[in-house]
């Protein structure tokens, strides 16, 4: 015996993706919200010169930077911070090269600051106790010295 007008539906198995693609819609507003956040640093005009990269099997190195008005910042592991004086900037140098002695250090510059303010950080940190300091400069774009 067969019953006229009524079929026997069949349950769709297909994921409903439309819940996901709001969720990552979300979480990329979130990412794009907080990026300029957790990017922090000090705009510095590096002089350009012809010079070697780092290895990139080197750790991260410490950071010391004076900027165009001549304060001076310190940058660990992507933790800046401004220090008043150059005691304070050789001090946070020391602390974290007790931590870990094989840290490179290097001198950022502004482009604009006076060589005497450069030179002062760089024999600051000699003066306090370390033993290779290195500069960073921006790759020329021609390749020639100017």
């Amino acid at each position: 015996m067969m019953r006229a007008g009524r079929r026997r539906s069949r349950s769709v198995a297909e994921i409903n993706v439309v819940p996901y693609i709001d969720v990552m819609l979300v979480l990329l507003v979130i990412f794009i919200a907080t990026a300029p956040v957790v990017m922090q640093g000090v705009t510095v005009d590096l002089p350009e010169a012809q010079s070697e990269a780092m290895n990139e099997d080197q750790r991260t190195p410490i950071i010391a930077t004076v900027d165009r008005v001549g304060q001076f910042y310190v940058s660990v592991d992507s933790n800046l911070q401004k220090l008043p004086s150059l005691d304070d900037v050789t001090a946070r140098v020391r602390e974290e090269l007790e931590r870990d002695p094989s840290r490179p250090v290097v001198v950022q510059g502004d482009a604009q600051v006076p060589y005497d303010s450069v030179i002062k950080l760089m024999n600051a940190l000699k003066m306090g106790g370390v033993k290779s300091v290195g500069l960073v400069t921006a790759p020329l774009e021609s390749g020639e010295l100017k």
